[in-house]
């Protein structure tokens, strides 16, 4: 029976768009699949994790009404090695799904679609907030990079949402730096905190597009659901309380260096190769108008380099983590930035007048 018949690069999207919710290695077998279901004139593609659901259409001829289960990243990689014009064709045949483009066969076996778990979306879910797929891209670009990563602190290992009034901020840390981003909405929110899983953030990160068509969310107590054309994420959200970051950045810091931003990671990428690998220690130096960047490592070897800078402010040495200020001068997109300093032990401040609603705050190291 033929199941579905479509272009190679209809099809290969629209598993791209689901495809990286499949972990690799699962408890129950049947997660490693992906559910295709034809209902009602609409072909669904959906994968799950349990904790985090995507599905998206796709528009490509198909024959009765059906639903099955095959190995989600087997037909991805089989749809992505095929050539760009292919047509391809997925039909049944017994318990087994046979792709086939031109002369190219390939059969997979299949579960019952029957035992496949959904997450159903709960009851409870706020009023829809809309804001431009763009606007919400740049939001997660801004912050997504400082989410820690298999963090003990499970509520670190994600992203803060905060809706206040008509203002949408979005947080993120892993307790040594902190990266902060809000935007203005056309609608008053109300006013919600909730912690979006690291793999959703950075799913959902993949899906948007630098276009202003819509997205929505629709936010419950423990549970949001995110609408784009044609696709629905549908995920869980962290228990836990997440740190007061309003405390965590600094204010009137006496100290200010204004720098073109290329020129300060070029000086300190080109610090960084003799860094210590293990720490990545970089020492600033900060005095009128220069700012000396030292790197050491392990073997007594040293780069030094010294590049022109506006400061104000009596001079200061100080030392951070490179990777994290790279990080955050690389999430930036203005030619200048500003960098806000206390003395040696206090927290330092990235801002920039081009991402208004920007603040990027790294704790010092000793060095």
């Amino acid at each position: 029976m033929l199941l579905i018949q479509s272009e190679r690069n209809a099809l290969l999207a629209a598993l791209t768009s689901v495809v990286g919710v499949v972990e690799r290695r699962h408890t129950l077998p049947i997660l490693s699949n992906l559910l295709l279901e034809k209902k009602a004139g609409k072909l669904t593609l959906l994968a799950t994790d349990l904790e985090l659901q995507i599905s998206t259409q796709l528009d490509a001829q198909a024959g009765e009404d059906f639903a099955i289960t095959i190995a989600a990243r087997k037909l991805f990689d089989i749809v992505r090695a095929l050539p760009d014009s292919a047509k391809v064709k997925l039909d049944t045949k017994d318990s087994q799904v046979v792709v086939s483009a031109g002369k190219s066969r390939f059969t997979l076996q299949t579960l019952p679609a029957a035992d496949f778990p959904r997450v159903e979306t709960g009851s409870g879910l706020g009023e829809a907030i809309h804001l431009p797929q763009r606007k919400l891209k740049r939001l997660l670009q801004l912050v997504q990079f400082a989410m820690a990563s298999q963090d003990i602190r499970y509520y670190l290992n994600g992203m803060l949402l905060v809706l206040e009034g008509k203002q949408l901020r979005v947080v993120a840390t892993d307790g040594h730096r902190l990266s902060y981003a809000e935007t203005e909405l056309d609608m008053d929110a109300g006013t919600r905190e909730i912690i979006i899983p690291r793999k959703t953030v950075v799913e959902l990160s993949k899906l948007l597009a630098d276009v202003d068509d819509a997205v929505e969310l629709r936010i419950g107590a423990n549970q949001v659901t995110i609408t784009l054309p044609g696709t629905e994420l549908v995920t869980k959200v962290v228990d836990g309380k997440f740190p007061d970051y309003q405390r965590v950045i600094p204010v009137n810091q006496p100290r200010h260096l204004k720098a073109n931003r290329q020129t300060v990671i070029q000086a300190l990428q080109r610090a960084a190769i003799l860094s210590n690998e293990k720490f990545r220690g970089v020492r600033l130096v900060m005095s009128e108008n220069t700012l000396g960047i030292v790197c050491n490592n392990n073997e007594q070897e040293e780069a030094a380099d010294e590049i022109e800078v506006s400061f104000t402010g009596e001079p200061l040495d100080m030392g951070f983590n490179v990777t994290y200020l790279l990080d955050g001068l690389g999430a930036v997109n203005s030619e200048e930035i500003t960098l806000s300093l206390g003395d040696a032990n206090s927290s330092m401040l990235l801002t920039s007048e081009g991402e208004p609603g920007f603040k990027y705050v790294v704790m010092p190291m000793r060095i």
